[in-house]
């Protein structure tokens, strides 16, 4: 209201001064503004009047209401006080009340201009209850408020007093930032890495990396113990994960940077989980969250809070192991699941490329050397696979292979078999409903472990150093039978899933991948065969001529282009087109972006190693690895999704200087 009358008698000023103007030009029009000047401040002398009635018969009533001696005990206690009109207005307060508000004469100003949490509509609606207040020169308070009801509604009420709750508040702070943190870390591929260095500096290879975990250990507070060659459990304080996180867990690059010439690089992983309950129960977050970290190729620090995983890290590409015994173990089990298995179901991720055919087809043909009936769930071919697909199906051993969705639900029973490849997210799979109605599942998977996992699965096979999923199961081929025999048809599946998956044995090959290859020529697979898998029509090669011509490069080392053009599945052709840029001569990492008939928008992602897609593409939806990865996103357009990349290429580059 008092800011009401400012406003009131400026209008008033400017009524006289315009009337005053006009008389100067036109006695008569003058005499007819002074005219309406008296009636408006007139009307305004009899509001103002009314108004200060209606406040003098608040206090009054209040006054009335309570006798001297409450009305001094109330004025005078050591608590602030007011009393509010159901509109809001304050019609009375007492001394501590107006030193919190740090003003006196109070009366007829609107509580909401003091605090802009307290809220009339609420007040109305629930009679009593709080609200907390944001912090006042340094001290919290709660506003606690009853509404009092009186004959007239008019008349109404609400008495609101002010709790100092700083001493509470501080102490929450106190116990949020002191709550436990548990840290178990593991140094990757301790093993290999020893093997490599020579025999005289291996002491010294361990005591560096044990001088520099204690050193950081002193650093942030933390409670260290040693309990195998390459595993450490720390405990330490919500306050000093808060500071390992702004420096991004530098313990990363100081156990990166060991070089006592051993010849595989050495990094370090770790699961971190803030309190949750009990000990106990943070103690099992932490070692799953080291599971993600080493399932997404180590290197990193995975952080599980309010259920939601942050990282940190994730550098370094995942080392090859030499030895096959957990290739040999894992058959082994397979081939068990198997013979007490009455049939299987094989299924690959939604958008199939040929190494989800290729290992599908390559699980099929594990199952028929043991007797067992298997089929490969598919929805619908895409031009990726349609030729391999069209092969298969038209192929006199594996014709009646393929099922849809609906037939396979009807095919399910309690002793099925459900294998799962080239993916380990439940809700990335062909048919979600199947990982939800059985109980006996089966994960063979090389891609960075994410967030969501079918965790039901009674046998897992992730490994993120092999090339692809078609790579894990010709490895697993050769330990189901002491002399398997591999279908041409099959073998030649499989080594386009690896082809793919390899960019032509460039990216991510290893000595094992080339066994396997070598696994599969031996087995018929026709090298020529697969290479016309790849060809593409000149629709195709139209649309990554005109997407080419449209690159432009980022920050002097990243490729970015678009295709212009609408497609039916243009994730081959965006990963073509990604593939062909890192041919260009300083160019480190590719995005292409290709949208789809539907209202899908397909990103794919490429990088020589030094910049890491994966994170990039972590932050827009998607996943993959550091040197290949992509997403989708819905419902947005082109020029959006560019945006989009090129805002979270411009943070990652950005973290990775500091």
């Amino acid at each position: 209201m008092k800011e009401n009358m400012k406003y009131i008698q400026l209008n008033n000023v400017f009524l006289i001064i315009a009337s005053l103007i006009v008389g100067y030009y036109n006695i008569w029009a003058g005499i007819v503004m002074a005219v309406i000047c008296v009636i408006s401040i007139r009307k305004q002398i009899i509001e103002k009047q009314k108004y200060d009635e209606k406040m003098d018969s608040y206090v009054e009533t209040f006054n009335m209401t309570m006798d001297y001696k409450t009305r001094q005990s109330i004025s005078n206690l050591n608590l602030p006080l007011c009393m509010c009109n159901t509109e809001g207005i304050i019609v009375w307060y007492n001394k501590r009340f107006s030193e919190m508000v740090g003003k006196k004469g109070l009366f007829g100003d609107k509580i909401s201009e003091y605090f802009y949490e307290i809220e009339m509509d609420i007040i109305i609606e629930n009679a009593n209850g709080s609200f907390d207040i944001d912090k006042k020169e340094e001290r919290y308070f709660k506003a606690i408020y009853t509404l009092n009801k009186s004959k007239e509604e008019k008349d109404n009420t609400v008495m609101i007093y002010f709790q100092d709750v700083t001493d509470l508040e501080n102490m929450k702070l106190l116990y949020e930032h002191s709550k436990p943190v548990v840290i178990t870390a593991n140094v990757d591929s301790f093993d290999e890495v020893f093997d490599s260095t020579d025999e005289k500096n291996r002491p010294q290879l361990e005591a560096e990396i044990e001088r520099l975990m204690k050193t950081w250990a002193e650093e942030h507070k933390l409670a260290i113990r040693k309990i195998s060659k390459d595993k450490y459990f720390m405990v330490t304080t919500e306050d000093e994960l808060i500071k390992m996180e702004e420096e991004r867990f530098s313990i990363l690059d100081s156990i990166r940077s060991i070089d006592i010439k051993n010849l595989i690089p050495i990094s370090i992983s770790m699961g971190v989980s803030p309190f949750v309950n009990s000990l106990r129960e943070t103690q099992l977050i932490s070692n799953s969250a080291l599971d993600i970290s080493l399932g997404r190729g180590g290197d990193q620090v995975a952080i599980k809070r309010n259920d939601k995983y942050f990282f940190y890290g994730g550098k370094s590409k995942a080392i090859e192991k030499k030895t096959r015994v957990k290739a040999r173990i894992i058959g082994y089990a397979l081939r068990d699941l198997l013979n007490e298995s009455k049939n299987v179901l094989v299924m690959g991720h939604q958008f199939p490329d040929l190494d989800s055919l290729g290992s599908s087809l390559g699980v099929v043909a594990i199952a028929e050397m043991l007797g067992k009936e298997a089929k490969i769930v598919i929805e619908a071919p895409n031009s990726s696979i349609d030729v391999l697909y069209n092969r298969i199906k038209s192929s006199e051993e594996y014709g009646n292979v393929f099922i849809k969705s609906e037939e396979a639900i009807r095919y399910m029973t309690s002793d099925t078999l459900l294998v799962v490849v080239d993916t380990h997210n439940p809700k990335f799979t062909e048919v979600p409903r199947l990982v939800d109605k059985s109980d006996r599942i089966v994960v063979i998977d090389h891609h960075r472990r994410g967030p969501e996992f079918i965790e039901k699965a009674v046998l897992v096979y992730h490994e993120t150093y092999a090339s692809s999923a078609s790579e894990m199961v010709t490895e697993l081929v050769q330990y189901i039978k002491e002399r398997p025999k591999l279908n041409p048809q099959a073998a030649e599946a499989l080594l386009s899933g690896i082809t793919l998956d390899t960019k032509n044995f460039t990216f991510k090959t290893g000595v094992r991948t080339f066994e396997a290859a070598a696994f599969l020529r031996k087995h018929g697979a026709d090298t020529v065969s697969v290479k016309t898998l790849f060809q593409g029509d000149m629709e195709s090669f139209m649309i990554k001529a005109e997407a080419l011509n449209k690159v432009r490069i980022f920050e002097e080392k990243i490729a970015i282009t678009y295709c212009p053009k609408t497609m039916d599945n243009p994730q081959l052709i965006a990963s073509q087109i990604a593939d062909e840029l890192l041919n260009l001569k300083g160019v480190q990492a590719s995005f292409v972006i290709a949208s789809s008939r539907g209202k899908e928008v397909q990103i794919s992602a490429r990088s020589l190693g030094d910049i890491n897609v994966q994170i990039i593409m972590e932050k827009l939806g998607g996943g993959g690895h550091i040197e290949t990865a992509g997403t989708q996103i819905r419902d947005i357009t082109i020029e959006e999704a560019l945006d989009k990349v090129e805002e979270q290429i411009s943070l990652y580059l950005k973290e990775e200087e500091k």
